[in-house]
């Protein structure tokens, strides 16, 4: 923060000296029009600087929430595909480990995806996952079961892949200052006006009305979509219960 601090002090010495350098070599004019060269540069600066730091804002949150969904379709399949492994493990280790599967999922769906639209994530989960595979992994098998046993293991390795990411996903947040930077611009656009020095009236001044509440909307929305698995743009738990779906499907209705 400091850093930006001093980088807009700098940016603010460099308009000081050239206004002071300016003046003294008595090049230009004299610019109070609310109208002019000065206020329209400047106005259009700030246009442009607030459109582009609305659309990073809009476009970081979206592309973390397109990419948290197709991770849960990825923990998903992988859980299905485990389950359907599961079948040439010896005994009774295949009813063990989709009664597993199923209890893990359904954590997920019930229990964890209302901890995750705050921001984190259940430590029971990871908990589930890890002896899920402890138990898999300590398995007496044949020769001809290794395969299967191999194949369990490499899902549930994917599963646990795809909930780490799960769990960035859940904390991830826009870049540091970005929403403070967009409501400052935005503010800097609907004041402007007023600090040009201009003073609009009466139907004049509907538009800076109707700009101010577009803006103050669209700044709302950056702070309302900034979480994967809240707000309008949330990545819901479908691809998990539809997993339990496919699970109750292998299984014959069980």
């Amino acid at each position: 923060m400091l850093q930006y601090i001093v980088a807009a002090v700098a940016a603010v010495g460099v308009v000081a000296v050239a206004a002071t350098l300016f003046r003294l070599a008595k090049k230009g004019s004299d610019d109070n029009d609310a109208g002019g060269p000065s206020a329209g540069h400047a106005g259009a600066m700030l246009s442009a600087m607030f459109l582009l730091v609305f659309a990073i804002a809009i476009i970081v949150p979206w592309t973390t929430a397109d990419t948290a969904s197709q991770n849960t379709q990825t923990e998903s399949q992988a859980a299905v595909e485990a389950y359907w492994s599961a079948s040439g493990l010896p005994g009774t280790a295949p009813a063990l480990v989709r009664a597993g599967l199923r209890d893990y999922i359904t954590f997920i769906v019930k229990d964890e995806w209302p901890v995750m639209q705050r921001g984190s994530m259940d430590p029971v989960g990871t908990e589930r996952l890890d002896a899920l595979r402890a138990r898999v992994d300590a398995l007496q098998v044949t020769t001809d079961q290794k395969e299967a046993r191999t194949a369990v293991l490499d899902h549930l390795a994917a599963i646990a892949a795809a909930r780490a990411q799960r769990t960035a996903d859940a904390a991830a947040t826009p870049p540091d200052g970005l929403l403070a930077l967009t409501i400052i611009t935005g503010l800097l656009v609907v004041l402007f006006p007023f600090l040009a020095g201009a003073r609009p009236r009466g139907l004049a001044l509907l538009p800076v009305v109707a700009m101010a509440a577009m803006l103050g909307f669209g700044i709302y929305l950056t702070w309302d979509i900034s979480h994967a698995f809240n707000g309008p743009l949330a990545v819901e738990p479908e691809a998990y219960k539809s997993a339990l779906q496919e699970f109750a499907r292998i299984s014959g209705g069980v």
